[in-house]
């Protein structure tokens, strides 16, 4: 899932090279065909019961190349196993078995001592203009992006998502939440100050300025706040300096987004120069996915399930959320303090000044559970749509388990994400169901 100065303190840098070691793994289902070669209609080679364990040589698309008991290999489905995350001494072999033509050029970097992005980086970090405008250039336009998912043999696919949200016909997670606030403090506004006869005033006026926003009032607070958050984060981390990685991100990014309920969006991605492993959303379609994490992807189908969960934020207003919270709680103080601004505009004015104050540090917010948990739902709709196989997120995840809860690449992740077990449980537990179509897709 969810991105000045900076010092990486390297105490050595490996070169992690795929098929080098292996790992283990456990069985999930009730029962799994292993098969010859990575396709479902390839001779089946051996059939393994839960429970029972085995090694992982490398990854082929979304299979794994596995080590029998007898000695034996064959392939099994990245969704039939369970991979043992690592320990401190092993999460080099973990990632060289599971990193397999991958996009950073078939290797890893992994770094002792990684040093990731933290509040106080996004929170004190200036706006990078220049950055900004380098990673808007790298935009991709929908018929380019249709253009590039035509060569690679993805049709565009109706996949019904009854949990979509779809703020062009009003957010209706937003504005639930923002009636609930909003009577919350006309409450506080009567039970507090019913004897202060001025200040009941103020508090209603503050109950009226979180009332939920129109839809055109939302949007354009996201439109604001987007380019802002996102040069702030590249005031903290650069653009990676690699243009071929640059132009795919946009391109595959922009596919999927195509396929959600807001195509319109100004849709901007970017990599950004930090070894971690991290992906983030801001407001109005700017997403931004760390060379650590990049690096461990396979394929494009991989990339577009990291963008496609980020985009899930972007589409259900995850963050725009978070600053609205705040600002709801912002203007609940003022009026405690009889500071509420008299006019209308009071709501306004502080979503433009939002990020002067708190500069990019929503980034590193932990949203709710069952808003990354519903953003992995999405990002399997969004891959069946873009023709891809949804079960790439289930791979791109394993990958981050494998990597193991003591990775100091995946420690600031952690700390706003579910466990990554957490995460692949839920997708078990949904089995697929109105997926099962696009499972067999390379």
């Amino acid at each position: 899932m969810r991105f000045a100065g900076w010092a990486v303190v390297a105490a050595c840098c490996v070169v992690l090279v795929a098929r080098a070691a292996e790992m283990g793994a456990v069985v999930q289902k009730d029962s799994v065909d292993v098969h010859a070669a990575p396709r479902l209609d390839a001779p089946r080679v051996s059939n393994l019961a839960q429970g029972s364990t085995v090694r992982v040589a490398s990854q082929s698309g979304l299979w794994y190349e596995i080590r029998l008991p007898d000695g034996k290999t064959g392939f099994v489905r990245v969704i039939d196993v369970r991979v043992d995350p690592a320990t401190a001494e092993d999460a080099g072999a973990n990632v060289r078995a599971l990193t397999t033509a991958q996009a950073g050029k078939g290797h890893v970097t992994e770094t002792a001592g990684v040093r990731g992005i933290d509040a106080s980086d996004l929170q004190s970090a200036t706006r990078n203009q220049a950055q900004l405008d380098a990673m808007v250039g790298y935009r991709a336009t929908p018929p380019a992006a249709a253009g590039y998912a035509q060569a690679h043999g993805w049709p565009a696919t109706q996949v019904a998502f009854d949990a979509e949200a779809k703020p062009g016909n009003g957010n209706a997670l937003l504005d639930t939440a923002s009636s609930k606030e909003t009577a919350s403090l006309a409450q506080q506004a009567s039970g507090l100050f019913g004897s202060l006869g001025q200040k009941i005033g103020s508090m209603l006026g503050t109950a009226k300025q979180a009332a939920p926003k129109p839809e055109q009032e939302q949007a354009q607070e996201e439109l604001a706040l987007g380019p802002e958050i996102a040069g702030r984060v590249l005031g903290a981390r650069p653009l990676w300096e690699n243009p071929a990685a640059q132009q795919r991100v946009n391109v595959v990014g922009r596919w999927v987004a195509t396929q959600t309920s807001r195509p319109d969006l100004p849709w901007t991605f970017a990599v950004i120069d930090t070894p971690e492993v991290n992906a983030f959303a801001a407001p109005g379609g700017y997403i931004l996915v760390t060379r650590g994490l990049y690096e461990l992807l396979a394929s494009d189908s991989e990339v577009a399930a990291v963008l496609g969960h980020e985009i899930g934020h972007c589409v259900a207003r995850d963050h725009y959320n978070v600053i609205r919270k705040q600002q709801l709680a912002e203007l609940g103080k003022q009026a405690l303090s009889a500071e509420v601004p008299t006019g209308g505009g009071a709501a306004a004015t502080y979503a433009r000044g939002y990020v002067e104050k708190h500069g990019a540090a929503v980034m590193l917010t932990s949203l709710d559970r069952e808003a990354e948990f519903r953003a992995d739902a999405a990002a399997e709709i969004y891959l069946a749509r873009a023709g891809m196989n949804p079960v790439a997120l289930y791979s791109v995840l394993q990958k981050m388990a494998a990597l193991g809860e003591q990775s100091a690449s995946l420690a600031a992740l952690y700390k706003t994400h579910p466990p990554i077990a957490a995460r692949l449980d839920r997708i078990d537990a949904r089995a697929y169901r109105g997926l099962e179509p696009y499972l067999a897709r390379d």
